[in-house]
């Protein structure tokens, strides 16, 4: 074989209805794992150099506001992700105009979902800010969370636009060229902290701007190559003559996945206002160094990246069934998705245990802070959120198994339901839980005991959402009672 047929077959799409389940799975998860652990470096890079460059209140405020970008950019993500598992099910059912038709619904579709979000988004900063404890009492703090969200919020259409041609190459069996892309677009960005923080000192606006460029970029190449090398995806204008039925369609997938993602973000607010809360003095005022939200937030990002691979291989997951959906392989699902669960487990235990070991002297915090915004207390609390999060992963593993299943066979409902319940679960840990176990309110006075108490929150949110996911994996997944059986292999 030549080099260029072997580069040609590196590109093809993967019928995901053909071989077998584990092997198909993981060829096609490998380039999707890849690039979620490149979007971490996104993230990662903006961290290293904004903690190496910038003060300990600027830091402080990119943090708390992760949650917040969270869940305006999580639900452009989740109906993206929901869209295009139409295309999928086509695919499967080999339904080439169906594909267009679905491709050019969701580009409306995603185009309007990016003016409500930015509208949305821009509205909501202040008050969101003020949930998480973040006001304009602490200047320094507020000012940097202000103007890293503006800028985010602003370019949230690379964001939505992004994530749609990913999830749409994806869904088409194509996990590589989204991985090529992403690697481009990485260097970008890194490239654009490095002018705009260190050399411009923009600060955390210069961070967000990176970010936003790098992804216009990467967005752009993505979509002129997607045209260029796919023909069944070059629209006609009769392809944008979709009637109401079709978006209906669309909106049922893409909105219900959207509101779960934003739903489990908001849970996030919570979770890190009350981190905040151990930063602060009787009287309201911000302790010196911020050691609770400087080492939670250090942790998070350690967090993230492990979490990573565990994610993309449940998105992977959400292609491979709903592929077999469309086909009507539904022992194939069965299959795949239970070797699904087992691979995840794997994953589970060289994770969690590669995050314990970055633990040792806080390790990981030297990536993400400089040395000056590393202390005794900050390490302890980045430590302690680790212990109790990593060690529970496996439950975090096999909600994301069942929910990807869930997803993929078009039961948009329960994951919605896994969602609010995750939910109320953090929510209820976080306000009543801490001060329960301190005896009293929370501030930088409380027992660390109340905090350990605090990072039950996560473990506790996966926990209801299993249960909540129960009931689809049992009745669809396990027993394939579908209502409308095509084959069943």
């Amino acid at each position: 074989m030549t080099f260029k047929e072997r580069l040609k077959k590196f590109f093809t799409p993967i019928d995901l209805r053909q071989g077998k389940e584990w092997k198909v799975l993981l060829k096609f998860s490998l380039p999707v794992i890849v690039s979620y652990l490149l979007q971490q470096v996104y993230t990662i890079s903006d961290a290293a150099i904004c903690g190496q460059t910038l003060s300990a209140d600027e830091v402080a405020g990119v943090n708390d506001v992760s949650s917040i970008i969270f869940v305006f950019l999580q639900f452009a993500f989740g109906c993206t992700a929901g869209f295009t598992v139409i295309i999928s099910d086509r695919v499967g059912n080999a339904d080439s105009d169906g594909i267009r038709r679905s491709f050019a619904v969701q580009i409306i579709l995603c185009a309007a979902v990016t003016v409500i979000l930015t509208a949305v988004s821009m509205l909501c900063l202040q008050p969101m800010l003020k949930w998480l404890n973040v006001t304009p009492a602490n200047a320094g703090v507020y000012n940097a969370a202000y103007s890293y969200c503006f800028v985010i919020f602003t370019g949230i259409f690379a964001q939505m636009f992004y994530n749609f041609i990913c999830s749409v190459l994806r869904s088409i069996g194509d996990s590589v060229t989204p991985l090529i892309f992403l690697f481009i677009s990485t260097v970008i960005n890194i490239g654009l902290d490095l002018l705009f923080i260190a050399v411009f000192k923009w600060g955390v606006v210069g961070a967000a701007a990176a970010t936003v460029i790098a992804q216009a970029l990467s967005t752009v190449a993505c979509f002129i190559y997607t045209f260029a090398k796919f023909k069944n995806l070059r629209l006609k204008r009769s392809d944008f003559k979709a009637g109401w039925g079709e978006y209906a369609k669309h909106i049922k997938q893409g909105v219900p996945l959207g509101l779960q993602f934003s739903v489990l973000a908001l849970g996030l607010i919570v979770l890190q206002g009350a981190v905040v809360s151990f930063d602060l003095t009787p009287d309201g005022a911000m302790v010196a160094g911020n050691p609770a939200q400087n080492g939670y937030g250090a942790a998070c990002k350690l967090g993230n990246l492990l979490m990573s691979p565990m994610i993309a291989f449940g998105t992977a997951l959400v292609s491979f069934n709903a592929q077999n959906f469309g086909a009507g392989e539904y022992g194939r699902i069965k299959r795949g998705t239970l070797q699904a669960s087992l691979m995840m487990f794997v994953f589970y235990v060289a994770l969690a245990g590669t995050g314990l070991l970055l633990t040792i002297g806080g390790a990981y915090q030297y990536l993400f802070l400089s040395e000056d915004k590393i202390t005794e207390q900050s390490i302890r609390f980045g430590n302690y959120y680790l212990y109790v999060a990593l060690s529970l992963y496996f439950i975090l593993g096999t909600l994301l198994v069942w929910r990807s299943a869930a997803q993929g066979i078009e039961k948009p409902f329960f994951t919605l339901l896994a969602g609010s319940a995750e939910l109320v679960a953090r929510i209820l840990v976080c306000f009543y839980l801490p001060e329960a176990v301190n005896g009293g309110a929370i501030n930088c006075e409380a027992s660390f005991s109340a905090y350990v108490a605090l990072c039950f929150a996560d473990p506790a949110a996966w926990l209801a959402s299993v249960l909540a996911l129960s009931y689809p994996f049992i009745k669809y997944i396990c027993l394939k009672k579908y209502k409308q059986q095509k084959t069943d292999a």
